[in-house]
């Protein structure tokens, strides 16, 4: 007597469409088939956002492939398991009862297995009289070997596109650097930003271009969206780089040696570099005989730690941040980017300290077009630390769990 295939679901649950198309396919299986069961389940977990199931749905699936016994599924092979729910269970790591049915209902759902549920709802084989399994009930994992071109197919896609995605944010990582330092050499030579009328007004009017692309990055962005940005970022590199090289060419020799000069005098005395003739005037006024290293004021935060908070201050950097002082003569090219005036910079060092000066400035930085006037909010700042009212420890702890928050949301 030829046995009936069941069809429906037992107990309250119900028969959709979607149900029957998923036993339509497990019938059309190719007997000359043979698919790698644990080569289709990695296909699958790459393919899990297009297929709508979640990690805890295929460590369910990868419990119920362990019970059957091959490695590989053919078309011919009866391929149904039936596991009770207590060794399924086991096997899914102690996943609870109810937490296992809910993923089990998934994965019907998604077409990736097929219930054969018995008359009474419990999963069994019943076997011949040669110990030949003659009719089991439980879960049909055929549709692993119907689908699994689509499955692998899937696979690749998502595969590319994480390599494309992956190939985009790289190139925007190498612009951003190459951009904040080139920016920074182009300040500190003093490379002009226009000739013959053309060319944006000062490398303030760059860096403030630089900042808009930056601040257009989403949170969480596919390629598609971060491609026209990478646009931008590599046609801003190009300019930029044009406007050293067109300076390079420009120069004579007299100012190439006079500049060369200047250039190993500035690199072997403060390393805080100064870029404006207000700021460097009054600084030599005030200075003392014997030139001393910058002094780190107590109560400073870990370098790490502000760094961690701003790191967006390492773009501008030459060789990295590695200690204070490298912080500080890379905060004191940034304070020129931000159109900070040489006034309210030596105001700010004196009043808050040199380097809690600085590590407002990377702050401001990295709140970005958040802050309209860099000049006018480290001046508001300065008058809160004159009057007592200023810490540096809720910023950085804001910026820090900003970033975090920003984490979790990836």
């Amino acid at each position: 007597m030829q046995s009936h295939a069941p069809t429906t679901p037992f107990g309250r649950r119900s028969l959709t469409l979607a149900h029957v198309a998923s036993q339509m396919v497990a019938t059309t299986r190719p007997p000359e088939k043979v698919v790698h069961k644990w080569k289709i389940f990695h296909a699958i977990c790459t393919a899990r956002p297009r297929l709508g199931v979640s990690e805890r749905s295929l460590s369910v699936l990868n419990a119920l492939l362990t019970f059957h016994p091959e490695t590989a599924l053919t078309g011919e092979d009866d391929l149904i398991v039936f596991p009770s729910n207590y060794q399924l269970s086991l096997r899914a790591h102690g996943m609870p009862a109810s937490t296992l049915r809910r993923h089990l209902a998934v994965l019907v759902d998604a077409g990736l297995v097929v219930r054969r549920d018995s008359p009474n709802g419990k999963r069994y084989a019943r076997k011949g009289s040669a110990g030949e399994i003659e009719l089991a009930f439980g879960f049909d994992i055929s549709p692993l070997v119907v689908r699994s071109e689509e499955f692998e197919s899937l696979a690749a896609d998502i595969e590319a596109e994480a390599r494309a995605l992956k190939l985009v944010r790289e190139r925007i990582t190498l612009c951003r650097r190459d951009i904040g330092k080139m920016i920074a050499t182009g300040i500190e030579e003093g490379v002009p930003t226009r000739r013959g009328g053309q060319g944006p007004a000062d490398w303030q009017e760059v860096h403030a271009a630089f900042r808009s692309i930056i601040d257009q990055i989403p949170r969480t962005a596919t390629r598609q969206e971060l491609e026209p940005i990478a646009e931008e970022l590599s046609q801003l590199a190009d300019d930029v780089l044009n406007l050293l090289e067109t300076h390079i060419k420009t120069k004579n020799p007299s100012a190439n040696e006079s500049h060369s000069e200047r250039h190993i005098q500035n690199s072997n005395t403060d390393p805080l570099i100064d870029l404006e003739p207000s700021l460097r005037e009054g600084r030599a006024a005030r200075a003392e005989p014997t030139p001393q290293a910058p002094r780190v004021a107590e109560g400073t935060y870990p370098l790490g730690m502000v760094l961690s908070a701003c790191p967006d201050i390492v773009d501008y950097a030459k060789g990295g941040i590695s200690n204070w002082r490298d912080f500080l003569a890379t905060a004191a090219v940034v304070r020129s980017m931000l159109g900070i005036s040489p006034s309210a910079w030596e105001e700010a060092q004196t009043i808050l300290g040199e380097t809690p000066a600085a590590i407002v400035v990377a702050c401001i930085l990295q709140r970005g077009t958040a802050i309209r006037s860099a000049g006018g909010y480290l001046r508001g700042l300065t008058r809160k630390a004159e009057a007592g009212e200023f810490s540096l420890g809720p910023i950085l702890m804001s910026q820090i769990n900003s970033h975090l928050n920003e984490k979790r949301r990836a």
